[in-house]
């Protein structure tokens, strides 16, 4: 009986611990490797700078013909979402795939033309080597990042990743078509009332 009594309990706790941090499951826990790299302003920005707040990364590069543009649009829509639920704390994080193009005035300029609600959230990333950006793309977000050696194009994932205020991948998301904005805003609101 006291068996029962104390599974019966640990259940019980779970269920409490799950309802007080508002319902979000982590599907996984990638960590992200540290970085310093620069944004569209020329500044720099680090995984520790962005440590406390929960963020949203992407994959994208501004001469991209294929699945960036309909990404950055639903980005932006997404951002809408995320104003719409009164989330205030989070950032927007797209790296570069092809840095030794996009300069930080062309990703600023990239950003721009997709009319986003709140540039200020957005950090719009470059300042590194393809190499670099291949790693931190496949070990830290479980995303290819791959130089077309036959054309101007790289092939990369088209998911966007949550991020926790650790510095931790929780989920990721189709960013390309089939969007599951409400899961990604619920999620988010969820992620942002925990500690």
């Amino acid at each position: 009986m006291k068996k029962k009594a104390l599974v019966f309990g640990v259940i019980m706790m779970a269920l409490v611990v799950s309802a007080c941090s508002g319902g979000f499951k982590a599907d996984h826990h990638y960590s992200i490797a540290p970085f310093e790299f620069t944004n569209q302003n020329n500044e720099k920005v680090s995984l520790d700078d962005l440590k406390g707040e929960i963020w949203l990364a992407q994959f994208v590069f501004t001469t991209c013909t294929s699945v960036c543009p309909p990404m950055m649009s639903n980005m932006a829509e997404l951002q809408e979402k995320i104003a719409d639920k009164g989330i205030e704390d989070y950032k927007i994080v797209s790296f570069s795939v092809d840095p030794d193009v996009d300069t930080p005035e062309k990703l600023g300029a990239y950003l721009e033309s997709f009319s986003v609600p709140d540039s200020s959230k957005w950090e719009m990333l470059t300042g590194y080597s393809m190499e670099d950006i291949s790693d931190l793309g496949v070990k830290s977000f479980k995303m290819p990042v791959i130089d077309d050696p036959n054309s101007d194009q790289v092939i990369h994932g088209s998911r966007f990743g949550l991020v926790d205020k650790e510095g931790k991948v929780v989920k990721s998301y189709p960013g390309y078509e089939d969007v599951p904005f409400e899961t990604i805003v619920k999620d988010m609101k969820a992620l942002s009332k925990q500690d």
